[in-house]
């Protein structure tokens, strides 16, 4: 037996002894979800996370609903079509995070960045960042998952509402036997690497990509006219300020079902400038090509500009395992960043809490979106108690599926602390809708593009395992 079900088959016990009545501290939701008869199926070691997570139990009172209803486990396409895609609340709320939880994650989500993008100092984090977070306090809850054997299957996920989720360890056994190809082999997760994915959303991403791409090449889509008319035609609502309604107008403004899909079609514009050019001048002439026929507004960008130099500003192209300076042996790739508009620390302070209509939108015409002001700086609270998640990232890889509906977002909850309050990190498989729904701490998605090695495998045909 591992120390995995040990755990499991002493937290079995517990919930037997709860039911039985001679645990006087479980509470009345504990028990009916333990009473479920869905309960049965959880494997040992999503049980004791369940378990763990007691002094939460008020924030997913509705967790033992929906094991109760789910009636089998579905997978996340089963589960696509019972989710409108709205998210309600914040990332706290819908989480159960307390203000520290929100707190250490920011500080964690910086030290990420700091330590993903190469050259710059592990110390260098955001502006934001006062000291107490610049401590490593929160560091030190962190813990690297332990390797998972290369030829064990993972467990199917639990879905709903557009969302399956399973805990880190089973995405890792998933990682291995799917995404982790390269030149067609499974690979087993590195300690390296699972040590970037420890970091939570950041280290989904990060895990995926290789060296933490920098957000440069970013799309989104706004419609100037529906905020101009909206300004114009509508008024604050009841108690909302002049701030707080602009920048809600300015929020739904944007259309994240349209930026992905112009951040798309820039991938496939790429991926087609990369066949068969096997230096730089090739591919950008190449590209310049692509471009004239499509008629595509790009074509006018500076040589400097961060589209052209994409390629060159991807630290795998130039690796000899990599591209090793070989842009034929390379793909482009979508990943996702929500985050907050308000960053301006000199600027108005209603901005920094109900976002500035004006900051992060894109180029009429190319759908560039310059984030060279984005510091993963979180929303400003507005009243006492609240707490904002700085950023939420979702890896897409290079999916083949056609409808923006049924593609899927890896993310992930949290940082990896399964000794701590906090708990164990999940990761969840959203599709579209649920993704790009967002959370309130965020008012801006955008859409980037960066690129991979070909070898690597982002986006499987199929997946085995109960998963689409």
């Amino acid at each position: 037996m591992t120390g995995d079900d040990r755990a499991g088959a002493a937290a079995h016990d517990g919930a037997a002894k709860s039911l039985s009545g001679s645990s006087p501290q479980a509470s009345p939701p504990l028990r009916r979800a333990l009473a479920c008869p869905r309960f049965t199926n959880f494997t040992t070691k999503e049980l004791l996370i369940f378990m763990h997570q007691r002094r939460r139990l008020l924030a997913f009172a509705t967790v033992g609903a929906f094991i109760c209803t789910a009636g089998s486990t579905p997978s996340v396409s089963q589960a696509a079509g019972s989710g409108d895609g709205k998210e309600k609340g914040s990332y706290a709320e819908t989480h159960g995070l307390t203000a520290d939880d929100v707190k250490n994650i920011n500080a964690l989500n910086e030290s990420a960045l700091a330590l993903g993008q190469p050259g710059k100092p592990p110390a260098e984090l955001s502006p934001s960042a006062s000291a107490p977070s610049r401590a490593p306090a929160s560091d030190d809850d962190r813990v690297t998952p332990p390797a998972e054997p290369l030829d064990r299957m993972p467990d199917a996920y639990r879905a709903y509402g557009g969302r399956a989720t399973t805990v880190v360890n089973n995405y890792i056994r998933k990682w291995q036997q799917v995404y982790s190809h390269r030149d067609g082999k499974k690979q087993q997760m590195t300690e390296e690497q699972r040590e970037k994915l420890s970091y939570g959303c950041v280290g989904v991403t990060w895990v995926n990509s290789g060296p933490y791409p920098t957000n440069k090449l970013a799309f989104a889509f706004f419609d100037e006219n529906k905020y101009k008319n909206d300004l114009k035609n509508t008024s604050p609502r009841p108690g909302e300020t002049r701030a707080e309604f602009e920048g809600r107008i300015a929020k739904d403004s944007f259309d994240e079902g349209k930026g992905f899909k112009r951040a798309r079609d820039v991938a496939s514009i790429m991926n087609k400038a990369l066949e068969n050019a096997h230096d730089e001048g090739t591919y950008i002439d190449h590209l310049k090509t692509e471009l004239t026929n499509k008629n595509d507004a790009l074509l006018h960008e500076d040589s400097r500009s961060n589209f052209y130099s994409a390629l060159r500003n991807t630290p795998s192209f130039k690796e000899r395992d990599g591209g090793n300076y070989d842009p034929s042996k390379m793909k482009a790739v979508i990943y996702s960043k929500h985050f907050w508009s308000g960053q301006d620390q000199r600027g108005p302070s209603d901005k920094r809490k109900y976002g500035d209509p004006e900051a992060f939108r894109p180029a009429q015409g190319t759908g560039l979106v310059d984030m060279s002001k984005d510091k993963s700086i979180p929303r400003s609270p507005a009243n006492p108690g609240e707490g904002w998640v700085n950023f939420d990232y979702g890896w897409f890889g290079a999916q083949t599926e056609a409808d923006a509906d049924n593609t899927t977002w890896t993310h992930g909850d949290h940082y990896h602390a399964p000794n701590s309050d906090l708990g164990p990190m999940h990761v969840h498989e959203s599709k579209f809708r649920k993704w790009s729904a967002g959370y309130e701490d965020f008012d801006r998605g955008s859409y980037v593009i960066t690129f991979i090695p070909k070898s690597w495998n982002t986006a499987p045909a199929a997946v085995k395992q109960g998963w689409p």
